[in-house]
């Protein structure tokens, strides 16, 4: 089963996982796909509030965060790892609960990450916002070293996340019925 839409001008049709025997999501993944990734950094730019630097958790938002700092001309930008590297120091780190991983995952930052971060106005990125708990969970890290939250963004919000105020978004994603119908 998949579930077709547009998304900023690109159409595709996304499948649909099983996450419980009531609940499918549809999963969009960018790694590989250049045209959709180029598409929605233009797009998400447009909507961007003013901010000094960008961040997003490993893995799947890297590259739209990568293309998202090409396009606006920004040399840098911030990775939560899912693991702390050898290269870092002084780390830093959150819990996080996403309703596509099967455990409760960390992310962590380094020292050099969390200075790129302290006192300046920092934009939080992702491809999907379902529950929230992914940009809460970064946002955590960013107040924790010093960083001023002056936005949110994806490219889809699915469920709940469509309601929220704080949160800028290209769409809307559904969740779906175990027949793959969308949920009421």
């Amino acid at each position: 089963m998949r579930h077709e839409m547009t998304i900023a001008g690109c159409k595709r049709a996304l499948p649909l996982c099983k996450v419980n025997d009531q609940l499918y999501i549809a999963a969009f993944i960018m790694f590989g796909d250049v045209e959709i990734t180029k598409a929605c950094a233009r797009e998400l730019l447009k909507l961007a509030p003013a901010h000094d630097i960008m961040i997003t958790a490993e893995a799947k938002g890297i590259p739209l965060l990568y293309e998202m700092a090409a396009q606006a001309g920004e040399n840098t930008y911030v990775v939560a790892r899912k693991a702390p590297k050898l290269y870092m120091q002084d780390v830093v780190s959150t819990r996080v609960n996403s309703i596509t991983t099967a455990k409760e995952q960390t992310l962590y930052l380094g020292g050099e990450d969390a200075a790129l971060l302290r006192g300046k106005r920092v934009l939080i990125v992702d491809d999907v916002i379902s529950t929230g708990d992914s940009i809460r969970s970064i946002e955590a890290l960013v107040t924790q070293v010093g960083g001023n939250v002056v936005g949110r963004m994806a490219v889809l919000a699915e469920g709940d996340a469509q309601e929220r105020a704080d949160i800028r978004y290209l769409e809307k994603l559904p969740v779906f019925n175990a027949d793959g119908s969308i949920k009421g």
